[in-house]
This record gives C-alpha cells, structure tokens and sequence, in this order.
C-alpha cells in the first residue's frame, strides 16, 4: 500500500518542493488548498478522508505576511492561520487511525528583534507586536490539542531559500537593478533556512519519534543585513550596490504593498534542540546555499 502524505497549505513555495520531493520517493501526496484542484478546506468529509491512514501532516496554511497590515490583512494573516489550525485538530480527533505526526508551522519572528544574543528554544526571549501575537497564537492553537496518537511539532522556521520562488527573487532583482547595499543599518541579523534542510529536518523528526515540542528552523551560522547583501553581490557578480536607509524602505514599502518588518527586524536564531539531537545541515553557511540557488 503506497504511503500518504498530507500537506495542508501546499500549493506556495515551500509546499510545492515538499510534494516534489515526496512525490519522487512514492509517496501518495494530498493537498489541502483553496484551489479548486485540491481537496477543499470546506469539505469536512474529504479532508477526514485524506488525513486518515497518513503518516504525517504537514500544516502551512497562512495567507502571507507579504503584504500591508492594515485592519483586513492582520484579520485575515491572525485567522487563516489560526482556523486551519484548529479545523486540523478537530480531523485528526475523527480518524480512526490518526497521522503518528503532525507538523505546524510557525515561524522564528516569535521572538523579539535581537542584536545582542541569538534566540534557542530554552533561552529565547518572546517579543511583541502583531507579528509575535500571531505566532503565540498559532502555536497555542496547535498545542490545545490532546492527541494520544500523534506527535506534534511546531517549527518556527526562519526566512526560507531556495531556487525559483520564496524571497529570492525580490532579493535578486534589488542586486540586479543596483540596490544590493545595506537594508537600514545592516546590523539586524538574518536568520535563514534552505528548503532542502526543511525538507530533511522533517524527515530527521518522522525518524525521531522522541521529539516533540517547538524547534528551531534555521541554519546554524546567520548574518548581518550587510553580510547578506554583500554575499549577494558576490555571488552576483556585481561589485557594488547602493544602500537603503531606513526612511528609503517606509517609503518603498507603501509603493510595493508590504512591511519594513520583513528586512528590518533582527532575526537571531539557532538551531539549538535540532544540533543537540545531531541533525547535520547539508546547507549551514549562507555562501553555500547562495551558490546553490543562485548558480
């Protein structure tokens, strides 16, 4: 019998390398999305159906923080999130053989911004604002769940790379057309993760049937903005690129429809749990995973 995987949300970048990636192994791989060629999240008796008999659940559901956070998009960013999350539980809790995994994301921006000391799971500091309200608040729904059966794990996964899709392309177009300088003062840190080490991290955790809880998703070795932009430009091969102060960003960022937060907020994380458990990154440095995408 071919083995099941569902991916609730999996129609964006991270989730259509997830399907690839499964498909290619022989796994049957289910989508839960609001395209119609998908199975419905108004379809109660479909998403029992398919979540029944998997092995795992992934959960990346969430309309995306790409955007301005007026009243609407907070509603909408706070709710898709939290709402598929609980709908998730409630089909679990009907299924008489119930995934022995299931996977929420959430995100690294839990914490609060930090330039003094990176964030881990047991030191970490929690921030504040709409942003860390709506991780609080994911992470509470998932873990308001009494499931005997399945294991759960949130990832809070930083700025995810890769090829053809995610922040790469804005990134790359701001290099391309002369930009690539520091974003503010470029001391904020850049937390990031390669897709592919997402991927392997959630096969390490179906293998790891002692974890559970909250884990850090980043590479072990971030940077500075300005260490971003300037790998960028090498990697790019252009030898110069024009910095962007702060007030040049709020300016930008009403034109192009989103949030400074996005660049300016200083991301410090570490990978502390998953490197205790002896999980070993394939990408751990930001020069290799930007030769990797950009080549």
């Amino acid at each position: 019998m071919t083995k099941k995987i569902v991916i609730a949300g999996g129609t964006g970048f991270i989730g259509q390398y997830f399907e690839k990636q499964w498909r290619n192994n022989g796994y049957d791989v289910k989508i839960i999305s609001r395209q119609p060629q998908h199975i419905s999240w108004d379809d109660h008796t479909a998403l029992v159906e398919a979540v029944n008999e998997a092995e795992l659940l992934i959960n990346l559901a969430g309309k995306s923080v790409n955007c301005r956070y007026n009243e609407k998009n907070k509603q909408e960013i706070m709710g898709s999130r939290v709402r598929t999350t609980k709908l998730l539980g409630e089909v679990i809790k009907e299924c008489e053989q119930p995934p022995k995994l299931w996977v929420n994301s959430s995100t690294a921006t839990i914490y609060r911004h930090a330039e003094d000391r990176p964030m881990t799971e047991e030191k970490g500091e929690i921030g504040s604002g709409f942003s860390v309200d709506v991780a609080k608040a994911w992470e509470e729904a998932f873990f308001s769940f009494d499931l005997p059966k399945t294991r759960q794990v949130a990832l809070r996964i930083a700025i995810v790379l890769g090829k053809d899709g995610g922040v790469m392309t804005p990134y790359q177009n701001l290099v391309k057309f002369g930009l690539g300088g520091a974003q503010g003062k470029g001391n904020q840190r850049f937390s990031w993760i390669h897709v592919e080490d997402l991927y392997q991290i959630i096969l390490f955790l179906q293998e790891r049937e002692d974890i559970r809880g909250v884990i850090n998703c980043s590479a072990p070795n971030p940077v500075t903005n300005r260490e971003l932009m300037e790998q960028m430009c090498t990697v790019m091969n252009r030898s110069f690129g024009l910095p962007a102060p702060k007030w040049m960003l709020e300016l930008g960022a009403v034109f192009i429809k989103t949030e400074t937060e996005l660049v300016l907020k200083s991301r410090w994380v570490l990978p502390e749990r998953l490197q205790q458990e002896g999980y070993q990154f394939k990408f751990d440095t930001l020069e290799k995973t930007l030769h990797h995408i950009v080549s």
